[in-house]
């Protein structure tokens, strides 16, 4: 039995060993591979499958998403990166469905000679961090991609970033928590239980309250706002407004070549940008990052900006049906680095705030809080990420990440 796990009582109704609060991707993850390690597990949240992942484009970009100070952080990125094919193949197998990966490598391009000049920093800095990545003139961008605009200054290559459909994906982990056993409890949490000096459940909506071994707090941005938390181990996370588009492409005729054959990512008079084209015929064009607060208003000005600099870097995208506008919230950290694990709160373990790359970082945050569930340790390449750099009387942390800077992702 595992160590967390608590013996049944022949008289009393079983309590879960895992109480999951939070039905995004993170939460079903640590759900799934919970119960996987032989813990009874429950989730709650009145919509499971929800949350950002909802919203994502699902780019498993670990090199392409590198920013300067992050080089913590790309250690955890690339170590889930590398984890994706075996986990999607589990994940397959065991729910039946197709989780929507698609190793199809990305293309990084700028249009202007101060975008070109950003992209070769960027470049130099992935190269000083033994990544994989080569620098293309643009007329070599514009072979690979045809429907790129003749104005690409050039661009960069990289052929390990991929991308998943968020929306497959969860799917899929629906499917496999239910068949691993996992119980639903499709309302949500409004506080958590303390008792002892250690947390004990929550209280749902609906009145119920469960009684669990482990509580793991996995409700993406709304993670700092449930009530019963304590101050000192409260997740200093908030909600970053995210606009994203979804364009319908074309039925190329058959030996065309595709409209877009990969992942394309660019810097639009300083403005990152990305359209990712999915094997089903959608295009996802992104994102906005707006400090909003709790604001999912999808507005003409950020449809507008969306729509001008993808028509800047691919013309004829603007021909194209729109089918989709939607905005979800990320939950960002002070570091823009996730909170993974245990609590100074015994039986508290958190997995939230991972911002921008929730959907690269889905393989890796499962198995550490599994790991941290089954053992009370985080396994190594997680250590970094601990609750406890945030801690009162911590100090400043170790930058896993660095602070958000940007207007735009």
């Amino acid at each position: 039995m595992p160590p967390s796990a608590t013996p049944p009582n022949p008289t009393d109704p079983p309590h879960p060993d895992v109480l999951v609060l939070g039905g995004g991707l993170m939460g079903l993850v640590t759900a799934w591979r919970a119960a996987r390690r032989g813990l009874r597990t429950a989730l709650a949240d009145p919509e499971p499958g929800g949350g950002a992942g909802r919203v994502a484009a699902g780019m498993l970009a670990a090199v392409t998403e590198l920013h300067h100070g992050e080089e913590t952080l790309l250690g955890l990125n690339l170590a889930s990166a590398r984890r994706y094919p075996d986990f999607v193949a589990e994940l397959e197998e065991a729910s039946g469905l197709d989780a929507g990966y698609r190793a199809c490598g990305t293309l990084a391009v700028a249009l202007d000679a101060d975008d070109r000049a950003h992209l070769r920093e960027l470049h130099a800095l992935q190269v000083r961090c033994g990544l994989e990545s080569v620098w293309l003139p643009g007329r070599e961008c514009r072979r690979l991609e045809p429907m790129l605009a003749p104005g690409v200054r050039g661009g960069l290559r990289v052929d390990g970033d991929h991308q998943t459909d968020p929306r497959r994906l969860t799917a899929a982990l629906l499917v496999a928590c239910e068949r691993a056993g996992v119980a639903f409890h499709r309302t949500r949490a409004t506080r958590l239980t303390v008792a002892g000096g250690r947390a004990t459940g929550a209280e749902l909506a609906d009145g119920t309250r469960i009684a669990a071994g482990s509580t793991v707090l996995a409700a993406g941005s709304l993670s700092g706002r449930l009530a019963g938390v304590p101050d000192e181990v409260r997740p200093p996370v908030r909600p970053v407004k995210g606009q994203v588009l979804r364009l319908r492409l074309p039925r190329m005729p058959r030996g065309s070549p595709a409209f877009l054959s990969r992942t394309v990512r660019a810097v639009v008079r300083g403005g990152p940008l990305y359209l990712v084209p999915r094997e089903n015929g959608e295009l996802v064009v992104g994102a906005t990052t707006e400090e909003l607060g709790w604001d999912t208003t999808v507005t003409a000005g950020g449809v507008y900006e969306l729509l001008r600099d993808a028509h800047e870097l691919v013309p004829g995208l603007t021909e194209l049906p729109l089918v989709e506008t939607c905005a979800g919230l990320r939950p960002a950290s002070p570091d823009n680095a996730p909170l993974l694990g245990p609590t100074a709160l015994p039986g508290l373990l958190l997995a939230t705030g991972h911002f921008r790359n929730g959907v690269l970082l889905t393989p890796i945050t499962g198995d550490a809080l599994a790991e941290a569930l089954t053992t009370g340790r985080l396994p190594e390449e997680a250590r970094p990420f601990s609750p406890d750099r945030f801690a009162p009387g911590a100090g400043a942390p170790a930058a896993p990440g660095r602070v958000l800077q940007e207007q735009q992702v």
